[in-house]
């Protein structure tokens, strides 16, 4: 068997977190047994469903490197196809046409609730077809649940799980307006694509069970299942934007890295033994479902933001640098973007994210506003100091080494300690007393643009 997994989102709103994890493990799981990852766009909800969220979809999981084998499915395409099937059942007396109005339907629910039982549709007018139907009443289809017995479905990673059928009431399958429901458009739609395992999240559990009766009922093999457990935020309660971002974009629009954030999903619920840090190679190599626990996860940004510097230090300067001039405008031809270029090998281990490397950079675009400590290290004395140094510093080849050089020899010959020299000298060219190493900061600015911001400082 091949095997063959699908990630199915709804285009309602954006990709948020848990949907990426869920993603991450149907890729992984397909790819780790040599199988075929696919992705289904299930739009069915036309009200709701907007072009925009599938972009965003399928942009968010590009950028996770997750983007599906084939091309994606659309949902409402095929609701012909769905149709066709309730109507299959309905000839085959597995399903039955039900007239009840919506005012009946409501008094059915009324009289549930005030006898405090769970409302669930009985069938007992039209399931056996002694009533006579209605005129003028398009009728709806339903599924007929076995009214004994129990339902089991294995599940790969909550084990066996039971409900009696006396549980599961007849569904409807085909609207009257002859549109499919979620539950049936889903079965056909995973028969069809030949999908043998779905990976989901554990709150579709009670929707499986309801699934499970048109496979039997058209006598179709059922996938193996896999509830994987829900992302909850550090307190416990599920997981909104009170807890940080939660959309995936809203991770990269912060600064982390696509590596990190898979990293990091991916040990939310699975683990493999003390390892912390995979690859994409990896996590491919090692992923299975009897590896992935049944308890809800919490998300821990702080983490995800200790895994991100991890896969900063790792990750080649030139992608990093092209992520820096991005968000900060810059044309890669500019000569502000080749200052940004020489510092990024010496701000990456200091970053926590592409958005605080960014932000570190700026000050080599342009001389930042002086902030007050760096503004007090610029007393009288300091900025008489400044001009001698510059001198000194003016006299070298201008390479790292040379620098670091000019920069001892002036504090030895001058009888200064070299902090007392470092400091004034960084507020001169940064505006702060936090740079990375001055060499590097000199050697990234040139010489014309830090001899410049110097001599503005004296």
């Amino acid at each position: 068997m091949t095997v063959r997994t699908r990630f199915a989102p709804s285009p309602t709103g954006y990709l948020h977190i848990g949907g990426a994890r869920t993603a991450l493990f149907n890729a992984l799981y397909a790819r780790h047994h040599g199988g075929t990852y696919l992705l289904r766009i299930e739009d069915t909800d036309k009200a709701r469903s907007t072009q925009a969220a599938v972009d965003q979809i399928l942009e968010s999981l590009a950028w996770l490197g997750l983007s599906p084998d084939e091309p994606p499915v659309l949902q409402s395409a095929r609701e012909a196809r769905h149709a066709e099937v309730a109507r299959a059942l309905l000839a085959a007396g597995r399903a039955y046409a039900a007239y009840d109005t919506t005012e009946e339907l409501a008094a059915m629910r009324a009289a549930a609730e005030a006898e405090k039982r769970t409302f669930r549709y009985d069938g007992s007018r039209w399931r056996d077809g002694a009533a006579t139907p209605p005129e003028g009443i398009a009728p709806v289809i339903r599924i007929k649940a076995p009214r004994d017995g129990e339902m089991v479905v294995p599940d790969l990673v909550q084990g066996e799980v039971r409900v009696a059928h006396a549980e599961l009431d007849d569904l409807i399958i085909l609207r009257s307006d002859g549109t499919p429901t979620y539950l049936h458009a889903v079965v056909v739609d995973d028969h069809d694509m030949g999908i043998t395992h779905v990976i989901r999240g554990d709150d579709h559990l009670t929707n499986t069970f309801r699934q499970c009766l048109i496979y039997d009922a058209m006598g179709w093999a059922r996938p193996a299942f896999a509830h994987i457990p829900l992302i909850h935020g550090a307190d416990g309660a599920k997981l909104s934007k009170r807890h940080g971002a939660v959309s995936v974009l809203d991770f990269r629009e912060q600064g982390f890295l696509p590596e990190a954030v898979c990293n990091y999903l991916l040990r939310l619920g699975w683990g493999h033994g003390d390892e912390e840090v995979f690859s994409p190679e990896r996590a491919v190599e090692l992923f299975d479902l009897p590896a992935v626990g049944r308890a809800a996860s919490r998300m821990d940004y702080a983490k995800l933001s200790h895994l991100n510097g991890v896969w900063m230090r790792q990750a080649a300067p030139e992608r990093l640098t092209q992520d820096a001039l991005a968000r900060l405008g810059l044309d890669p031809a500019s000569p502000a973007a080749a200052r940004v270029a020489a510092l990024v090998p010496d701000l990456a281990p200091r970053a926590k994210n592409m958005a605080d490397l960014a932000e570190q950079a700026r000050f080599v675009v342009a001389m930042p506003a002086m902030d007050a400590k760096a503004a007090a290290a610029l007393d009288g004395a300091a900025r008489a100091r400044l001009a001698p140094l510059a001198d000194a510093l003016a006299a070298t080849d201008w390479s790292r080494p040379a620098l670091e050089a000019a920069l001892r020899a002036h504090a030895e010959a001058t009888g200064q300690k070299l902090k007392d020299l470092a400091q004034p000298l960084r507020a001169a060219i940064t505006g702060s007393l936090q740079s990375p190493p001055l060499d590097a900061t000199l050697a990234a600015l040139g010489r014309e643009e830090a001899l410049a911001r110097i001599s503005a400082a004296a």
